[in-house]
């Protein structure tokens, strides 16, 4: 496998701006005396406000594109909080940011997230977790990848159009392309564009059911190939091999994060 380097990828953050005002001044010459006051202040205590709480516990993201950016090491957890299933650093082993795509937001009293549920890049395929909020950074994604094995068919959608169709090579029976719901965890530029992943590959969060001792545990990625007859046929080690040129273009538009449906 050729050696990859990072495409840097730049997420923008929100920034929110508040609103000052100043009082009126007036000299002294012309200030109006203070208002007597003609009624018996009340010795009843005033009781506060009460308190507003959250209508709802939590909130569904699973029929849009959410993904969250880890800010620092984060800890996956079975529940919030209990048992955990994984640890992540800020970076992963090919030095990208991590990422995770977000499937609900569990909310505190005051209706902002305290956990996320997301799906996480590690075995088994699909794997889910509980991350605290303040761990991440969470943002929208207008992206989203359908890939029809049966028609060797991968379809980019944004914003609900369908802006890419193109035709790809799959995996081979023994060493099958994995089918269910993922999402784009990494895109990597090849060192050498002429070798086997062409300009380089947009990998997902799913692996190979069969490849468990390749490097890194045997990743799926859509890359390019230095083998252009092999689009649409039945012959990769689970990758999935589209054209050079449309990969060096969605490698540079789809964002980290971007959910992907691979059916049979």
């Amino acid at each position: 496998m050729p050696r990859l380097a990072l495409v840097v990828t730049i997420l923008a953050a929100v920034v929110a701006a508040g609103c000052t005002g100043g009082d009126r001044e007036e000299s002294a010459a012309t200030a109006p005396e203070p208002p007597v006051s003609t009624t018996t202040p009340s010795s009843e205590p005033v009781a506060p406000p009460p308190a507003v709480r959250c209508a709802a516990s939590s909130r569904s993201y699973a029929g849009r594109g959410m993904a969250a950016v880890a800010l620092g090491p984060t800890v996956a957890f079975r529940r919030p909080g209990r048992k955990i299933v994984a640890r992540f650093e800020r970076l992963n082993v090919n030095r990208v940011r991590t990422t995770f795509r977000v499937l609900e937001a569990r909310l505190g009293p005051d209706c902002r997230p305290s956990w996320y549920r997301v799906q996480l890049p590690i075995r088994p395929n699909g794997a889910e977790g509980w991350i605290r909020a303040g761990t991440v950074r969470r943002y929208v994604v207008d992206y989203r990848i359908v890939v029809d094995l049966s028609d060797r068919l991968i379809m980019v959608y944004r914003d609900g159009d369908e802006i890419v169709r193109t035709p790809t090579a799959i995996g081979r029976p023994e060493t099958p392309t994995p089918t269910g719901s993922y999402y784009v965890n990494q895109r990597l530029l090849a060192a050498d564009p002429s070798g086997p992943w062409g300009p380089g590959g947009i990998g997902i969060s799913a692996f190979s059911p069969t490849l468990r001792n390749w490097a890194q545990g045997g990743p799926i990625a859509i890359h390019g190939t230095n083998q252009p007859s092999s689009i649409g046929q039945v012959m990769s080690n689970g990758c999935m091999r589209i054209d050079n040129a449309v990969l060096e273009q969605l490698i540079h538009a789809v964002p980290d994060g971007t959910p992907v449906r691979i059916r049979a």
